[in-house]
């Protein structure tokens, strides 16, 4: 407890008297390093500069909270003393810093009773820099530590710094962000508080009318996105089913290649289904020209609007409900169905009875995660969705139209969050009421009975149709990026991978270098972070006890459930003003990121921690090691297949996102899947498919190299193999 009391007040005194205090915009190495001059400056100046030079007094907490604690640490004065002392130094001085920063804006006051109280402010303060983002953190340590020293976390200091810093990283980046946006929703167009604005908005009849029923051109958006959401978890539920027992238990000598084959859209931006979709279907695609070429059928503009969007949405979402599944199917114990057939019922009522009631918190987890993510998605609406709108879409055009309209945007984000909280809480309680467990602390070598005659045709009826539709969905639509106009022109060429990828007297001069760029370098930043802060998470839900535990295991899991058009618009609105002013850098693109994809990691690394004895800890106890010691020698080496899961779904998913960081870009953060979304909406096909292309590849080869490290998953069961076939097609 002394030792991270001494230390964490050094990093905050340090950080106070040499690191800028405000944000700067070149970066501390742009800092006039010519004597010392600097110290002084206004803008790089670090806290001791501003409170002594130019007579900021309102940063004097960062002086002397970390000289409190750094005394408190050195005098020679009881545990008891000097945990106090911690926690009122550090708790104190970070309450004042978080205070004044937002008391204090660009225009002084940031409200009038506060230039009532104090008088009129001539001076003003803008985003923190590397200083007021590293004293605040290293007083969250020194608070954490006189928690520690109190006897709270068992008095293990470690245990309590990484719940702190947990606590606070939720609260900014995702409590935070979602309060100020939902608190939009009751403000007026001016700005002012007022309750009726919110229902005013949700009177507006383009949310809830249901005109299409009778005869009107469109229904409202909320109903547009509750069925679509319904018929996307259906669909994938069903297609992600089929596919996993076959992978699983359908004999089938081709199972490796259909499990690459149906994850293979995961490694794709999703809305390259869609723009394959028009490629084929669109009024200029290979089956439209078909038809009218030789039976004289035109297929018109149908794929716009709810089928193309659900059909892409299908192909994009169902490999997440199979590798659901999947982990289901493959975990489900032989056992009970041993026993079902022992007492003589047939494979198909051993189907029906057994094997799918123990599929149901595995079907109820794919359905949900399908509701969410089509709420969520953006990409393919927007390509496809013609007058078919959804909230993803028009909570976009309200905050980027001609007329932006904040509280509109709110309300929006309200509601769609509404609809996935509860389909959350539904599914919560439909799964909650009965036990599930099939596989106990005895050993399991049983023999996964195969499936039914009738189940398998069923799935193969169902997945095989799919499978090829998915190869020609691919072939065609990555082939577009090859030829010089879709639909006009099949010659073949290069020039569309040329205009995007250049490379001219040594420079990058092709137009998606910096974009392509851009999104490896924060994807690379952010997996790291995502997959470290997910493992930590995990291992202190997993074995650490303290007040509030359930309330922030559920507030980081709550970025899991929102969607990721109502994270990118809340971050916007969060992060725009000081003193968190990261909007327009790739920090706040980095912050989303980590915090949008830190719920998997969580979760993975949860269920890795289930499988290690908690003895293990408590043996690095009992030997002398405190919570850092159990962490890093005992369980880091044991999660290192969750760690790595962790990091290459980060990886992948913050090369692939759109929805979430739409808002959040610039013309110098640009992210590859913004530049295809561009490129699609100024028809330039050929170049958005090109930029596809890499992205694609490059994430097959972070997926192979994380399969070959990690290795595949044994349960140590039997496994059944496919019969072999004899000459004439006959099953021996």
């Amino acid at each position: 407890m002394r030792a991270a009391g001494l230390w964490s007040s050094l990093v905050a005194l340090a950080a106070a008297l040499l690191l800028p205090w405000y944000l700067t915009q070149d970066g501390i190495a742009a800092a006039p390093l010519a004597g010392l001059a600097w110290l002084a400056d206004p803008d790089f100046g670090p806290a001791a500069g501003q409170v002594l030079a130019q007579g900021r007094w309102w940063l004097l907490p960062a002086l002397l909270a970390p000289a409190a604690g750094l005394l408190a640490a050195l005098l020679p004065i009881p545990r008891p003393a000097r945990a106090a002392l911690f926690l009122l130094t550090g708790g104190l001085g970070l309450g004042l810093l978080i205070a004044q920063g937002y008391a204090i804006g660009v225009q002084g006051w940031s409200t009038p009773w506060l230039e009532g109280l104090f008088g009129p402010m001539e001076d003003r303060q803008f985003g923190v820099g590397w200083g007021g983002a590293l004293v605040p953190a290293a007083l969250a340590v020194l608070l954490a530590a006189g928690l520690a020293g109190r006897g709270a976390f068992r008095g293990d200091a470690f245990t309590a710094t990484v719940a702190v810093c947990i606590a606070l990283a939720i609260a900014v980046f995702t409590a935070m962000p979602l309060v100020l946006l939902l608190g939009d929703a009751f403000r007026d167009a001016g700005g002012a508080l007022a309750a009726g604005a919110l229902f005013g908005r949700l009177a507006d009849d383009r949310l809830w009318s249901l005109g299409c029923l009778a005869g009107a051109p469109r229904c409202g958006v909320v109903w547009n996105t509750a069925l679509l959401g319904v018929l996307v978890g259906a669909g994938t539920t069903a297609l992600g089913l089929a596919f996993a027992l076959l992978v699983v238990r359908g004999r089938l000598r081709l199972g490796r290649p259909l499990r690459w084959l149906t994850v293979l859209p995961i490694v794709t931006p999703p809305f390259i289904l869609g723009l394959g979709l028009i490629l084929i279907f669109g009024r200029s695609g290979i089956v439209s020209l078909a038809a009218s070429s030789l039976f004289g059928v035109e297929l018109g503009r149908w794929i716009y609007g709810l089928p193309g969007v659900l059909l892409a949405q299908l192909f994009a979402f169902t490999p997440i409900a199979f590798l659901v599944l999947i982990g289901v199917v493959e975990g489900l114990s032989p056992t009970l169905e041993e026993a079902s057939s022992t007492l003589r019922a047939t494979p198909r009522d051993t189907f029906r009875t057994v094997t799918l009631p123990l599929l149901r918190p595995g079907l109820a987890n794919a359905f949900l995660l399908g509701f969410v993510e089509s709420m969520a998605d953006f990409g393919n609406p927007i390509v496809l969705g013609g007058q078919f709108g959804v909230l993803a879409t028009e909570i976009f055009f309200a905050v980027v139209g001609a007329q932006a309209d904040a509280g509109r945007a709110a309300t929006l984000s309200l509601v769609l969050l509404a609809l996935a909280l509860g389909a959350f809480f539904l599914q919560r309680r439909l799964t909650a009421r009965k036990s599930y467990v099939s596989i106990g602390g005895k050993g399991d070598a049983g023999l996964a009975p195969p499936l039914p005659a009738g189940v398998r045709r069923l799935c193969l009826a169902v997945a095989l149709p799919w499978a090829g539709l998915t190869v020609a969905l691919y072939l065609l639509a990555l082939s577009g990026g090859f030829v010089e106009i879709w639909g006009r022109d099949y010659t073949p060429t290069l020039r569309h991978m040329i205009k995007a990828f250049e490379i001219s007297g040594g420079q990058l001069t092709g137009l998606a270098w910096n974009s392509v760029i851009t999104t490896v370098t924060l994807a690379a930043i952010s997996a790291p972070i995502t997959a470290a802060l997910g493992i930590v998470s995990a291992w202190l839900f997993s074995r650490a006890r303290f007040a509030g535990r359930g309330a922030l295991e559920f507030a980081t899991m709550l970025t899991f459930a929102v969607p990721g058009t109502v994270i990118g618009v809340a971050y916007l609105r969060a992060f725009n003003l000081p003193p968190l002013e990261l909007a327009g850098t790739g920090a706040i693109i980095v912050a989303c990121f980590v915090f949008r994809n830190l719920p998997v990691g969580l979760r993975s690394g949860m269920a890795a921690m289930a499988q290690i004895d908690p003895s293990l800890d408590e043996a690095s106890h009992t030997l002398g090691g405190g919570g850092a010691d159990a962490f890093r020698r005992v369980v880091l080496p044991l999660l290192r297949p969750a760690i790595m899961a962790g990091l290459v779904y980060a990886f992948v998913r913050a090369m692939t996102t759109i929805s979430a960081v739409i808002f959040l870009v610039t013309a110098d953060t640009e992210l590859a899947t913004v530049f295809i979304v561009n490129r699609v909406i100024n028809g330039d096909y050929g170049l958005a498919i090109a930029v596809a292309v890499v992205l694609i590849a490059l994430m097959v080869v972070m997926l192979g190299l994380a399969q070959l490290l990690v290795g595949r998953r044994r349960i140590g069961r039997r496994a059944a193999v496919a019969p072999p076939i004899q000459p004439g097609g006959t099953v021996a």
